[in-house]
């Protein structure tokens, strides 16, 4: 579709907003590019090497609000002054994979939910890619979708969406939408209304037609609330731990089961994801990959191959007989309550960062069964002293990550794990999860 919008301007310059100018201006847009902070040299590089206007450290007001359109990097909350400015000239303000949907006729397979996004969006790109598919992987992990789209295109995408990306989304239909679980997430950035950050992960499911599937997690109460008030046209495939509630997929007597779109079965311990919540996100990547048509033997070898998500579970070494395990993804309470729980030793919680407004009730008895430990990483950890040190547990206060990993060994004793699974998003100390974690691992090895 060719769109009659002539000026686009693309807000933020990193992996999306250099990918959707490139794109804007391989389809005949005038473009400009704004960042408030300093532009990577690599993005540069890119918007240079395709003649398109940029600027860093600012936004020029004349410029931005001269569009006919402005594509918004999902990091930008509405609150920011240019976004308002935006909106109260009635500038039509949309995401980088809803410009790049008005350009490729490809296969949309689209993962959201609160937790276990980049691990199924990677599983489902890791049976593609085993059988052969011409597929791309895009969104919040991979390469930008409007990039791939302008200069690598692919039959099919597999994309991670956030809520952020989902609120500018307005025309993009996901063929095959997979909506893993709804809990407390980003409510900082929804007014602390829990159904604001509802509604945008519901919107994976508009515009989806009769010929799509929509794969859900059939036993999360909101998900299950929120169906009664859609009129979902795509084929429903739910999921399960259990068999029943008309779940098609689900685990019965050891065995991981999809009775459509074609039957399918094979053992529970040949999964190379293990854990509770790693069960759901098989299950959701199995379905989602037998709806493409996939053979059931690629599948099945695919889901027992897996490496894994790096920051994601992933074990770090052994030291001193201690298993320190990076789990910097867990930017929630929910995700920090599967890692809890999937833990079989005594465990020091490494827990703290940017709190999103966090309700820590849900693991405090999880923190009680099974911490031998607490150790607090946060510019301020004033909340989490008030939560968790009634709880009996011995706790430390660290404020770098290199206190907070001579804190863990010392605590640890031969037999127990060292779990850095914050709660937290990480930017009161870290660039970001991939810093903190990566942080955590070097200090780890040099122990």
């Amino acid at each position: 579709m060719k769109d009659e919008t002539r000026r686009i301007v693309v807000l933020g310059a990193a992996e999306s907003g250099t990918g959707a100018a490139i794109l804007a201006k391989k389809e005949g847009f005038d473009v400009f590019v704004s960042d408030m902070g300093m532009i990577k040299e690599r993005y540069k590089k890119m918007l240079d090497d395709h003649n398109i206007e940029w600027e860093e450290g600012r936004h020029s007001e004349g410029k931005i609000l001269s569009a006919d359109e402005v594509i918004k990097s999902p990091g930008i909350p509405d609150e920011a002054p240019m976004i308002r400015k935006i909106m109260a000239k009635g500038i039509r303000i949309i995401s980088e994979i809803e410009f790049a949907g008005r350009y490729t006729d490809s296969k949309m397979i689209c993962v959201t939910g609160s937790n276990g996004k980049t691990t199924t969006t990677s599983l489902i790109y890791h049976i593609f890619k085993a059988a052969g598919y011409d597929a791309g992987l895009a969104g919040n992990i991979g390469n930008s979708l409007a990039l791939q789209v302008a200069e690598d295109p692919h039959e099919y995408y597999i994309i991670e969406l956030s809520s952020f990306q989902l609120d500018n989304m307005y025309d993009f239909r996901a063929n095959v939408a997979v909506l893993l679980n709804i809990t407390p997430d980003h409510l900082d950035r929804y007014r602390n209304y829990m159904q604001n950050y509802v509604d945008a992960k519901m919107r994976i499911v508009q515009n989806q037609t009769e010929e799509d599937a929509f794969i859900y997690w059939n036993d999360d109460p909101v998900i299950k609330r929120e169906l009664d008030k859609y009129d979902i046209k795509a084929v429903c495939l739910p999921f399960s731990e259990l068999k029943g509630n008309k779940s098609i997929g689900y685990i019965e007597e050891g065995k991981y089961k999809l009775e459509e779109p074609i039957p399918f079965n094979m053992e529970q311990e040949a999964l190379s994801l293990t854990g509770k919540h790693n069960i759901y996100n098989s299950l959701a990547a199995g379905l989602a990959s037998a709806v493409a048509g996939i053979k059931k033997d690629v599948i099945r070898k695919s889901l027992g191959d897996f490496p894994g998500v790096e920051h994601r579970l992933e074990k770090v070494t052994r030291v001193a007989g201690v298993e320190y395990i990076n789990d910097s993804k867990a930017t929630n309470v929910d995700a920090c309550w599967y890692a809890l729980e999937s833990m079989k030793n005594p465990t020091i919680l490494i827990i703290g960062g940017k709190d999103k407004g966090n309700d820590y009730e849900p693991i405090k008895e999880l923190v009680k069964k099974k911490c031998a430990g607490l150790v607090y990483l946060g510019a301020d950890n004033t909340k989490l002293h008030e939560n968790f040190d009634s709880l009996g547990v011995p706790v430390r206060d660290t404020h770098s990550m290199k206190e907070c990993v001579a804190a863990c060994y010392e605590m640890a004793e031969p037999g127990m794990t060292v779990l850095l699974s914050p709660c937290c998003a990480s930017f009161d100390l870290f660039k970001n999860m991939e810093d903190r974690g990566e942080q955590f691992k070097q200090l780890v090895r040099a122990l």
